[in-house]
């Protein structure tokens, strides 16, 4: 795991950076997905609710789209797919602990499940690796934004 600006990011995640969420390819062909260590940090830490959105289960999410909802006392935003893929499930978790989603981002901290419409097709428009990092680092430091 690298740490960049004090933030946890994994190496073997793709990142939507502008959006400060990440995919990670399932061995049944889905696609995790969850918000970084950046995003909990921008919301405050301290999340009051994480809500995938119901409505769209079994529909297509556009990459960029809003997928869930997250909030905090200091934000309330969207979490959106990284890919295009239809919405499967949430992770029924973070309805009794959102906090995850913070504490245990890459684990059990997920957001939802999508299945990807051209995975192989859109993961290439995605930050992953050691490349990916430093993209991500570029972006940090643009912004000028700390886990620390």
């Amino acid at each position: 795991m690298a740490k960049l600006n004090g933030c946890d990011l994994p190496e073997d995640l793709y990142y939507l950076i502008e959006k400060h969420v990440w995919a990670k390819p399932m061995d049944d062909g889905t696609v995790r997905v969850g918000m970084t260590a950046v995003a909990g940090n921008l919301a405050g830490g301290n999340l009051a609710g994480v809500t995938v959105k119901r409505k769209s289960m079994g529909k297509e999410i556009p990459q960029g789209k809003s997928m869930a909802t997250i909030e905090s006392s200091k934000f309330v935003g969207p979490v959106p797919a990284p890919v295009t893929g239809v919405l499967l499930r949430g992770n029924d978790k973070l309805s009794s602990d959102p906090n995850l989603a913070v504490s245990d981002p890459y684990g059990e901290g997920w957001i939802a499940e999508l299945q990807p419409a051209d995975w192989d097709g859109e993961k290439d428009s995605l930050a992953t690796g050691l490349d990916g990092l430093a993209a991500y680092q570029t972006k940090l430091d643009a912004d000028g934004v700390s886990c620390n």
